[in-house]
């Protein structure tokens, strides 16, 4: 790998990048700079990270010649809305998986969700949305951290992982950094702070595959199974049950059937 110095991605106009070497999480340090008054948009990635984190607190294991990257953003909206980015991240990963591997491997990719991106059924990247912080009504500071296994991947999870390179891909942390940034920003403009949310939501069910799978949902304290009805107009997960009711998910693990 050239010298960290070297490696010169960049960012769409409007932003800036933070580069570093080591950091314990790329949220973390965007959650650090919003509280002392960063307002965005800033990206902030890293080579490494000695403590990565996942959805409800879990270890992202943050293996050496990986993606690890946060956007800082401030909004001029509420954090109900802001929340929409949920999808709007797992789309921005989506299309740059797509770019990174090669074209007879894009019919496997699948997006779980909310954010998670599925290549064969392993996961190759996920995202972590939090807020930052709330400076004023109709404001909102927002951190997307998304992490992308280019390399390698850990091995016996619950949800079985996978890499781009195992599947082909040959690119590099840093051209994969510059492909997010740029694929993150267009959908950043489509989506216009809410004003075309339902843009989004089609262009999510659009890599989401089609309804009628089965899966199952680990909520807070209790699981529920049934099959994919796809999104409702908020976003939320539409869970349909063997007894013809119908959920409406906002938070939870989902976990496609594997047969």
């Amino acid at each position: 790998m050239p010298p960290f110095a070297s490696l010169s991605p960049k960012v769409p106009s409007g932003y800036r990048l933070l580069r570093l070497e080591s950091v314990d999480s790329t949220n973390a340090e965007a959650r650090r700079r919003a509280e002392g008054g960063e307002p965005g948009p800033l990206w902030i990635w890293s080579l490494r990270q000695s403590a990565g984190r996942g959805r409800n607190g879990r270890q992202w294991q943050s293996q050496h010649g990986n993606l690890f990257a946060s956007l800082l953003v401030g909004l001029h909206c509420a954090l109900p809305t802001a929340s929409q980015l949920a999808l709007l991240a797992g789309i921005a990963v989506y299309d740059t998986v797509a770019k990174l591997i090669p074209e007879e491997a894009r019919t496997d990719l699948l997006l779980k969700w909310p954010n998670d991106v599925l290549l064969r059924g392993g996961k190759v990247a996920g995202v972590l949305l939090e807020s930052a912080s709330e400076p004023a009504p109709n404001r909102c500071k927002v951190v997307i951290g998304t992490g992308i296994n280019i390399a390698a991947f850990p091995p016996d999870l619950e949800q079985p992982a996978t890499s781009l390179a195992a599947h082909g891909g040959t690119t590099t942390p840093a051209a994969a950094f510059q492909a997010l940034a740029a694929v993150t920003d267009a959908w950043f403009m489509r989506w216009g702070e809410g004003v075309s949310f339902q843009t989004v939501r089609r262009a999510w069910l659009d890599r989401a595959g089609p309804t009628g799978r089965p899966l199952r949902v680990r909520l807070s304290g209790e699981e529920a199974e049934g099959t994919f009805g796809g999104l409702d107009s908020g976003g939320a997960l539409r869970l349909l049950m063997s007894d013809g009711a119908e959920r409406r998910i906002s938070a939870g693990d989902v976990f496609f059937a594997t047969s």
